[in-house]
């Protein structure tokens, strides 16, 4: 059955091609808090063990609605660790990082998932894809506030 909500075929491929990335940043994201929440050391260890928790559990459920998103504009979500490393531009864990490369790494990654959820915005905006709009906008300001706590543990 052809699918119409309203958005052009064009438009919703470029869209869901934009949340594919924002797929694969998220997940790899998630996979890098996890790894340094089983991973951290070190005086902050409880604080930072929560805290990498409390993102890792946020980002799980994110990267469902990501998904189910891109799936709701009628085009397949990518799934596979393979396709998440061709279209991710958050890198994944080194496996020796002290709790201080950690936090700015988790910086890092919170800022590229940003980027990439507001290179998506522009599109979401001129097809009247409100809802993908809501999404992005929701995960942007997430990460921000997640980019700046993870900061201020630097300073």
């Amino acid at each position: 059955m052809e699918l119409n909500i309203g958005i052009s075929k064009d438009d919703r491929e470029q869209i869901a091609a934009g949340l594919g990335r924002l797929l694969a940043d998220s997940y790899t994201l998630y996979l890098k808090t996890h790894n340094y929440h089983w991973n951290v050391e070190g005086p902050q260890f409880n604080t930072l063990h929560q805290m990498f928790e409390t993102h890792y559990i946020e980002l799980a459920a994110a990267v469902d609605e990501i998904a189910e998103r891109i799936r709701a504009l009628g085009e397949k979500a990518p799934g596979s660790y393979s396709a998440f490393q061709s279209l991710a531009t958050v890198t994944e864990a080194g496996g020796n990082e002290t709790a201080g490369d950690m936090i700015r790494e988790l910086v890092l990654g919170q800022e590229a998932v940003m980027r990439t959820a507001r290179d998506v915005l522009p599109a979401a905006n001129a097809a009247s894809d409100e809802p993908t709009a809501d999404l992005l906008t929701q995960r942007m300001q997430i990460h921000e506030k997640n980019a700046w706590m993870l900061r201020s543990m630097l300073a």
